[in-house]
């Protein structure tokens, strides 16, 4: 291998020849390979199925969580996520199974009554926008997207979002009306939000008096190296500058337990509680008590969580690692074709491929029975303005899968760099 930039016609065209060699022998293999979604494995899930041995449904005050009432969910719960996000029992509410769902029907109260410091619905507004640090996570977009909202790139760094264009904006603009945040180990780059990012956004000035942060917490305590990162509470920050009601955090056990069958929560201010429990309880009475109560006596607390983490990462590290040293292998030798993230946690490794190849290295990997998050997925509209990115999840596939899947996408992506020089060329 050589640097592709310093190829002439004749050389790349030569590489061409023998990449689409190398990618005839993948497709006559009949693969069929998944790295889109960031799933659990089934070793994943296997480690949770003493979940389902329990049958002692008493809650700690002597209550029948088989019945109706607790619509916050079972104190002893609230006390778990509590103790994981760092907040009081009383700034808890216990969901479903997802918290994506807790999401949209926070926004959707914001779309159909506003919140309690809103001078009117979200609906009202004509031009309402949201704000979107890209690249990230595709179902939040989709949410802002569905109920009509603008949203606006920002961009990320190390350190997270770009402070100093979302301080301009909300300062500015009373039509902003939140912004999607993944803190932790974020969704796709895996960088964790700064000291400093996390006390600014608790201290934003902003135009609209009802400005909502929806700061997902997915990756909380999913950590890939022996290190425990931690953020400072955004939630407890924001209580030093009076801005606490603005602050709605999100987690859940989804990528802990069972992804289908899992408890989500929000954290948030007393005063943001009582005004969605009054919204919630029109639609629910509670949610499932038993299955909170069964992950409280299988995870116990904060400790518990991070020894069960522990095993999921033994797990992990090696399919994380196959990639990044494929990467390392067949990509570094060729030139600045692409680059890649090295996260400490999380689900997801980002790949920047040269702008303007992304979309056919997704459908090059496609044709040839390996499946990718859309290309441009990480970004509102599904629009990558460099169309240089892809989301790669190493978590679902066994290691052998991982290691085949990843030797695949670099052909790939050396394949589509090659067509590009060439094009660029003639």
């Amino acid at each position: 291998m050589a640097d592709y930039f310093a190829m002439n016609v004749d050389e790349l065209t030569a590489e061409k020849t023998a990449l689409e060699s190398a990618y005839k022998k993948y497709q006559a293999m009949g693969l069929n390979l998944n790295m889109a979604r960031g799933k659990p494995g089934p070793h994943q899930m296997d480690l949770a199925m003493d979940l389902l041995k329990m049958d002692d449904y008493t809650t700690d005050e002597g209550t029948d969580a088989r019945n109706y009432g607790n619509l916050e969910g079972l104190y002893e719960a609230r006390k778990l996520f509590a103790d994981v996000m760092g907040v009081t029992a009383n700034e808890i509410f216990v969901g479903g199974n997802s918290s994506l769902q807790l999401m949209y029907n926070l926004v959707t109260i914001g779309y159909i009554f506003g919140f309690q410091d809103s001078p009117c619905p979200w609906s009202q507004v004509e031009k309402r926008k949201f704000l979107c640090p890209v690249p990230g996570y595709d179902r939040h977009f989709a949410i802002t997207e569905d109920l009509g909202f603008e949203m606006i790139n920002i961009p990320m760094s190390e350190s997270g979002p770009d402070m100093d264009m979302i301080e301009k904006l909300v300062a500015e603009d009373d039509t902003i009306k939140g912004i999607w945040c993944v803190p932790q180990y974020s969704n796709p780059d895996g960088y964790t939000y700064s000291d400093e990012t996390i006390r600014r956004f608790a201290a934003l000035k902003t135009a609209a008096p009802d400005f909502k942060i929806f700061l997902d917490e997915a990756y909380i305590v999913h950590h890939l190296t022996e290190q425990i990162i931690e953020t400072p509470v955004l939630l407890n920050e924001a209580k030093k500058y009076g801005t606490e009601d603005r602050v709605f955090m999100f987690t859940s056990t989804s990528k802990i337990t069972f992804p289908g069958a899992g408890v989500s929560a929000i954290a948030c201010s007393e005063n943001s509680m009582k005004y969605i429990c009054r919204r919630f309880s029109t639609m629910i009475i509670s949610y499932d008590k038993m299955n909170q109560l069964r992950h409280v006596r299988f995870l116990k607390d904060k400790q518990g969580v991070l020894a069960h983490m522990a095993k999921h990462r033994r797990r992990l590290v090696p399919c994380f690692d196959a990639v990044k040293t494929a990467f390392a292998t067949e990509l570094t030798p060729c030139g600045n074709i692409a680059h890649w993230t090295n996260p400490k946690g999380g689900y997801f490794i980002s790949l920047y491929v040269l702008p303007g190849c992304a979309k056919r290295v997704a459908t090059l990997c496609k044709e040839c029975g390996l499946t990718l998050t859309g290309a441009g997925s990480a970004y509102p509209y599904h629009k990558d303005p460099e169309d240089s990115h892809l989301r790669i999840a190493p978590t679902y596939p066994s290691l052998d899968e991982v290691e085949t899947a990843s030797a695949l996408l670099c052909v790939c992506v050396r394949l589509a760099v090659v067509e590009k020089l060439l094009a660029d060329k003639q």
